[in-house]
């Protein structure tokens, strides 16, 4: 067919081919489908690939294609990832994308490193963490033997674990304080052991005390001044203490005024919220203005005890399972069998290790002892991160 001829057939089929509906092109199309050999149905796939499977990550600017990965979630991006090289290359470069998912996990994020490689480490690392705490494989066991009677408490901090009973010291001001069966708070210098003072105002025996500083202003206090909390079966006391020994009471925490819910002996105090577990559920006060600001209630109040509280986790503990809390949604995230062991009416048999991970989890805390319990046979049975999560 000449050139000409061509040209005029050609045009007077594509403006026939338009008056027809959707359906009949169809026929049409599969009409000259079927009449096609080898050569036109390549040239056919070729130009398909080109108008229906455009590559917009090659095509778009780069921050147009960051800003639609921002919109998918951490699975769509990692099947994304499979795709091509290109694809992976793309998407493992976006600093931002990866940022946001491990923020999502409750990661903590440094917002100085912009290696989008490391954040995607990072986010890999910690789904593996949280499927681990889900399936039960986030933590292992150990045990310490040599006591040869019952080990009646347990203390930990800075890495150490010692067999003592309710202190907390602060080398800036020399100073111990502990709580007592007598109902009293002993404070004592840390270099001639010399006991100072003698707080009294509990009428239960206090099984905790705590010495931080505050981080938040009050009428009655600065940030920076240091405080001194004192809790008992009932009660949790506030204490102004520097470099004055010799102080009154600040205020009086409890639940009830008529005595009617105990608390539990888990106190936390982070210098801006108390924290404290009750018969009714977990308690959190704001300590500028002492007001209640969180209950959380669980299924078993009386029998599940706080362990730590941290700003994305919380670890609780029962008769059974040590569980892991998602203070985002107050849903468990993962928990982990314990054996028989002794949970002490008074809480001094049992206690969080390293805490740091309860505020987020930064690719490098989930490390070390996370529980510490004493046992029957008088050893203590430890709860400890598996290596290389």
């Amino acid at each position: 067919m000449e050139k000409e001829v061509f040209e005029g057939w050609l045009e007077s089929v594509s403006a026939t081919f338009l008056t027809l509906n959707d359906q009949q092109r169809n026929q049409a199309l599969d009409q000259l489908i079927s009449l096609s050999g080898a050569v036109q149905l390549r040239h056919l796939s070729n130009g398909l690939e080109t108008l229906l499977k455009r590559d917009f990550l090659r095509l778009l600017p780069l921050e147009l294609a960051f800003y639609l990965l921002r919109w998918l979630d951490p699975q769509t991006l990692l099947t994304c990832c499979l795709v091509c090289k290109q694809w992976n290359k793309v998407i493992s470069s976006c600093t931002e994308v990866w940022q946001t998912v491990c923020r999502e996990l409750g990661w903590r994020i440094d917002e100085s490193i912009q290696d989008a490689s490391h954040w995607k480490g990072v986010y890999l690392k910690a789904k593996r963490r949280m499927m681990q705490l889900k399936d039960q494989e986030a933590f292992e066991t150990s045990s310490l033997i040599g006591h040869s009677a019952r080990v009646y408490a347990l203390y930990y901090k800075d890495g150490l674990l010692c067999t003592v009973f309710s202190v907390d010291y602060n080398d800036e001001l020399d100073m111990l304080v502990s709580g007592s069966a007598d109902f009293s708070v002993k404070i004592w210098s840390l270099s001639t052991g010399i006991c100072l003072n003698t707080l009294t105002g509990h009428t239960e025996w206090v099984t905790k005390v705590i010495l931080q500083k505050t981080e938040v202003e009050s009428v009655v206090h600065s940030p920076g001044d240091y405080i001194l909390l004192s809790a008992d079966k009932y009660e949790i006391k506030v204490w102004p203490l520097g470099r004055e020994i010799n102080c009154k009471c600040l205020k009086t925490l409890s639940v009830s005024e008529d005595r009617s819910i105990s608390l539990q002996p888990r106190l936390q105090f982070d210098g801006r919220y108390i924290i404290c577990s009750s018969d009714l559920g977990v308690y959190q006060w704001d300590f500028a203005s002492f007001e209640i600001l969180r209950v959380i209630k669980t299924q078993d109040p009386a029998n599940l005890s706080l362990l730590s509280f941290g700003e994305v986790f919380a670890l609780l503990f029962d008769n059974h399972f040590l569980y892991v809390m998602d203070l985002r949604t107050e849903a468990i995230s993962g928990r982990w069998p314990l054996p028989a062991y002794r949970k002490s009416k008074r809480g001094s048999s049992f206690l969080a290790g390293v805490t740091s991970w309860l505020n987020g989890l930064d690719g490098g805390n989930d490390s070390g002892l996370v529980f510490a319990t004493s046992m029957p046979d008088h050893s203590i049975h430890l709860v400890l991160w598996k290596e290389n999560g």
